[in-house]
């Protein structure tokens, strides 16, 4: 086909409303106007015509489409409905009409249905529903506070005022009762904490003064500084630790909760069975570990869109924004990066990052640096390490990074996002569950890849590194010189100042050289290698090198290395931030290195809170307490727990037929039972 001009003559297509005013008489000017314009018109139309290359076919593709038209108009007929159309055309007004009542109707009907179950499953057996039965309590609480703050929420406002302005205007003496009363509090509790379980707390609440001290004389504005994030947070935090680690009720509710999620996440082992065979588990890291990160993301991604995390994220933002008085914005990624990563919890807020201070923006990247992600909590998880634990130290180390940050970086401008300004969090962009889940599902190839190749380039370079300075070393009759040695070297102070033993330290000390100059991946697969060897026993020391730690120094260690403070992370951080904030380039790249710094801190302040709270008597068996209290460095010889163990023991001795029982008891922990209590019995002689 070849296009043309051609001159056909159109005259059927000309506007009859022209004609009747030529004919009416109308003045030549506008008779000439319009001829002109019709002449116009019949130009256009003209070059929209086509014509076949044989000459023989003229296709006008305007008046093809009159006569269409002309013709389809032609064509309707007026017809009557038939009485189902009619029913169905009633059906549809009438729910278009009620469409609200109706959906309460739906929704009356599946909760009626839902607690008809949980009664039912109740009353079959309550010990076995008792789960069920709390969520469910949890849910109708959370949905009637949403209900009530919704549409009383001016009133509660109201009614609350004058309290409200009460402490505003005795504030500045109120502040210091306060202030006092804590200090008091603390030093009784460590008084009485000291007597019963010994002085190895003492050295972990030293170390949290020494790192309060260190980031207030590093700050970038020291006379700047507003304490009460600070404070707020470091009390947030031994709420939180008194919660889980000293009462048996949060222990074992978030060790059950620690429980589930390891068996959620067993699920994986589906997946990667089919993949790649039955013997994936050959291959634990690739085929068992990355297809768990790919399973967590999923889930992630399907709750993010039901908008049960913005639901929960801002319900956690909120408490840390009322108690710390920290901006809506970076409260609500600090609570974001409990769940997901440090480059993802920023979307949650990207339309006000434009906007946000220096301070705030601090605050995010520590936010980020300070945490782990939900996705790989369960890779580390997988390597045996504590859920319960690592669960505990994601959400200390929330309220920790926002105090650190804003002790590190005080806020000098007046923050312009606020709660007045309507802040919203994104949506997702998934148009139902399943694109929700595929999504999920495709974004974590990037997260594998990532780690995947991570670890592989890094452990090639440790190993260079090891080669290279074994090299060096054995010039000087050094030959165990290596790079975690070194790094040992440089942390060993600050892990002893958590409250590490003084011989695990050393230990320690690689383990957050290897987090902060590689990742946490490979620091957290060393820590689970010393875990398993703790657990199948054998000697503590071979060749002068001690193969395994104490209880309380893998928990101080696990609450140490969570977070990706590290240098890989640190580019990651800076690219991300970046793309989604342009206009901060400059800031991001300035702050970044700081923030590390700062998330590294509040790591190590969760894990001086950890050791402060750690009770091993919770998590330990006595066989294995009372052989590691053999020199009396992780328990004073007056603790309760040895003491129950050791009445536990000799109990068991005296009504048992044998002379000496053993069990799981090895002569060591005899003797040391018969030093603490002093037991004239034939079993000590």
């Amino acid at each position: 086909m070849e296009l043309t001009e051609t001159n056909r003559d159109h005259s059927g297509a000309h506007n009859l409303a022209f004609q009747n005013d030529s004919d009416d008489g109308v003045d030549d000017t506008n008779l000439k106007g319009l001829g002109d314009s019709s002449q116009a018109i019949k130009n256009s139309r003209n070059k929209e015509t086509v014509h076949n290359n044989q000459g023989d076919e003229y296709i006008n593709i305007e008046s093809d489409l009159h006569e269409n038209k002309r013709a389809s108009v032609d064509d309707e007929q007026p017809r009557l409905k038939g009485q189902l159309e009619k029913r169905y055309d009633e059906v549809c007004e009438f729910c278009k009409k009620h469409k609200t009542r109706i959906h309460y109707v739906v929704y009356g009907i599946l909760i009626t249905a839902y607690l008809a179950v949980v009664i039912a499953a109740c009353t079959l057996n309550f010990q076995r529903a008792l789960p069920l039965f709390v969520v469910t309590v949890l849910a109708v609480f959370f949905i009637c506070w949403d209900f009530f703050i919704a549409k009383y929420e001016d009133k509660i406002a109201a009614f609350f005022s004058p309290g409200d302005r009460y402490l505003k205007k005795q504030w500045f003496w109120l502040k210091w009762v306060l202030c006092a009363t804590l200090i008091i509090m603390v030093i009784c509790w460590l008084i009485f904490d000291t007597t019963k379980r010994g002085s190895r707390q003492l050295i972990s609440f030293g170390g949290l003064v020494m790192y309060v001290v260190l980031m207030l004389i590093f700050s970038k504005y020291p006379a700047q500084v507003a304490w009460r994030p600070v404070f707020s947070g470091i009390g947030m935090q031994f709420i939180l630790g008194i919660l889980i680690l000293r009462t048996k009720v949060g222990f074992d509710v978030l060790n059950w909760l620690g429980i589930q999620i390891q068996t959620f996440l067993e699920y994986s082992d589906a997946g990667a069975k089919f993949v790649f065979g039955d013997k994936y588990t050959d291959h634990f890291f690739a085929f068992k570990v990355l297809p768990i990160v790919v399973f967590f993301s999923t889930v992630m991604s399907m709750l993010y869109h039901v908008g049960f995390m913005q639901w929960l994220v801002g319900k956690v933002g909120w408490i840390m924004h009322v108690l710390m008085g920290t901006t809506p914005v970076e409260s609500l990624v600090a609570a974001g990066n409990i769940f997901v990563g440090q480059t993802e919890s920023p979307l949650l807020v990207r339309p006000y990052l434009p906007y946000i201070t220096k301070s705030e923006l601090h605050a995010i990247m520590t936010a980020g640096f300070s945490t782990i992600a939900g996705s790989v909590l369960g890779a580390y998880i997988s390597f045996g390490v504590s859920s319960s634990h690592l669960l505990t130290a994601s959400v200390m180390s929330a309220p920790a990074s926002l105090a650190v940050s804003k002790l590190f970086w005080p806020e000098t401008e007046k923050p312009l996002v606020t709660l007045r300004s309507g802040i919203q969090m994104a949506k997702s962009e998934s148009k139902n569950l399943l694109e929700a889940a595929s999504q999920g599902a495709s974004t974590s190839i990037g997260l594998v890849a990532n780690i995947a190749v991570n670890v592989i380039s890094f452990l090639a370079l440790l190993s260079f590194l090891d080669s290279a300075l074994s090299w060096v070393g054995n010039l000087f009759d050094y030959p165990q010189l290596t790079f975690e040695n070194i790094c040992a070297y440089v942390f060993m102070p600050f892990s002893f100042m958590m409250g590490v033993d003084w011989e695990d330290s050393f230990i320690v000390g690689g383990l957050l050289g290897y987090k902060t100059f590689f990742n946490e991946f490979l620091a957290y697969e060393r820590l689970s290698k010393l875990i398993q060897n703790r657990e199948k026993g054998g000697s503590m020391y071979i060749n002068g090198v001690k193969q395994y730690m104490t209880v309380r120094s893998e928990v101080i260690a696990t609450y140490a290395l969570c977070g990706f403070a590290n240098f890989g992370s640190l580019g990651l951080v800076i690219g991300g931030l970046t793309s989604i904030a342009p206009s901060k380039k400059k800031e991001i790249a300035d702050g970044a290195f700081r923030a590390m710094i700062a998330g590294t801190v509040a790591c190590f302040m969760t894990a001086c809170v950890a050791g402060m709270l750690t009770v091993p008597s919770l998590e330990v068996p006595c066989h294995i307490l009372l052989g590691n209290a053999s020199s009396f460095t992780d328990f004073p010889a007056n603790s309760t727990e040895l003491v129950e163990c050791c009445q536990q023991l000799f109990t068991s001795a005296n009504h048992s037929e044998e002379t000496f029982p053993r069990g799981n008891y090895s002569l060591n922990s005899w003797k040391v039972c018969c030093q603490i209590l002093g037991q004239p019995a034939f079993h000590c002689t």
